[in-house]
C-alpha cells in the first residue's frame, strides 16, 4: 500500500498512537492527584521517588501533569480539526457548484476573515468566553474552516463541469444531490489530507491560547499552559518543566503533519491512475 511505503508516514502513526496511548491509557497505569496542590512536595527534581519527570510548582507530578494536559490538547485538537473540516468542505462545495453571485458572496466572507490575523480572533473570542474544553473546540473550529473551504471550493468549480454532474443535472437531479453525491465524494481526497494538517494546526492553536494565559483553567492542564508556566520557571532552575510539554508538542505536531504527507501521497496515486 502506498501509505505505507512512506517511512515518515508511518512514522507519524506509530508517534500519534504512542502519544495516544501514554495520555489515555497511562493514567490507569500511573495514578496521581492532578486536584490537590502538594506544597511539600514542589520542585522536585526528575528521578525523584515516585516523580520521575519531577514535581511543579504547586508539588503536581509531571508525568501525570503531561498524561492530563495530553488529553486535553489531542481532545480539542481532533474535534477543532475535524468540525473546521465539516464546516469548511460544505462551505467550499456549496460555494463552488453555486457559482455566480453566491459563489461570491460567500468567498467574500471567506476573504475578509482570513484578512484578520486568526491567532487575534483566537484571543479576542477566548477573552469574551469563559475557556473551556468545549469552548476551545468551538472558537478554533469557527475560524480554522476557512482553508479548508478555499481548497474545497477550488475542487467544485472544477468538478461541477464533470459530464457526469451534468447528466445527474439533465435528469432532474437538484444542487443538493450533486453536492452531496458528486462535489463532496469526488473531493474527498482534498479534504482528509487538509483534514490531518488543520488537526495539526488546531493543536499548535490550543498551545498558542494556553501559552498566553486563555486556556482551561486549572485544575485541569494543557500542553500549551504548562509549557508557559515552564518557561517561568526555567529561569528559576527548574528546567524539567520546560521540556516535556514542548517535546510533546512537537512530536504531536510532527506526527499529524507526516500521516498528512502519507495520505496525500495515495490520493496522488489514486489520481494518477485514473
Amino acid at each position: 500500500m502506498t501509505f505505507f511505503e512512506n517511512r515518515l508516514a508511518v512514522v507519524g502513526v506509530a508517534l500519534f498512537l504512542l502519544l495516544a496511548g501514554v495520555c489515555f491509557l497511562g493514567p490507569l497505569f500511573y495514578q496521581t492527584d492532578q486536584v490537590h496542590t502538594d506544597l511539600a512536595s514542589v520542585y522536585l527534581a526528575p528521578g525523584t521517588a515516585g516523580h520521575p519527570l519531577g514535581t511543579d510548582g504547586v508539588g503536581y507530578d509531571q508525568l501525570g501533569r503531561l498524561m492530563l494536559g495530553g488529553q486535553t490538547s489531542i481532545i480539542v485538537g481532533l474535534a477543532a480539526g475535524v468540525l473546521a473540516t465539516i464546516v469548511g468542505t460544505v462551505w467550499g462545495a456549496v460555494a463552488g457548484f453555486a457559482g455566480g453571485w453566491a459563489d461570491v458572496a460567500m468567498m467574500r466572507v471567506v476573504d475578509a476573515m482570513m484578512s484578520i490575523p486568526s491567532l487575534f480572533l483566537f484571543m479576542l473570542m477566548a477573552t469574551i468566553v469563559t475557556p473551556s474544553v468545549p469552548m476551545l473546540i468551538l472558537i478554533i473550529g469557527a475560524f480554522a474552516w476557512l482553508g479548508p473551504a478555499r481548497l474545497v471550493r477550488g475542487e467544485a468549480l472544477t468538478l461541477r463541469s464533470r459530464e457526469y454532474v451534468q447528466a445527474m443535472r439533465s435528469m432532474g437531479g437538484t444542487s443538493g444531490r450533486a453536492v452531496r453525491k458528486h462535489i463532496i465524494p469526488n473531493a474527498i481526497g482534498t479534504v482528509i489530507v487538509n483534514a490531518t494538517f488543520q488537526v495539526a494546526d488546531a493543536i499548535l492553536y490550543v498551545a498558542y491560547l494556553s501559552f498566553l494565559g486563555l486556556g482551561v483553567p486549572p485544575p485541569a492542564a494543557n500542553w500549551g499552559g504548562m509549557l508557559s508556566d515552564g518557561l517561568a520557571d526555567t529561569f528559576s532552575g527548574h528546567w524539567w518543566l520546560l521540556y516535556p510539554p514542548g517535546i510533546a508538542i512537537i512530536l504531536i505536531v510532527l506526527a499529524f503533519n507526516f500521516i498528512g504527507d502519507g495520505l496525500r501521497d495515495v490520493f496522488e496515486v489514486r489520481l494518477r491512475r485514473r
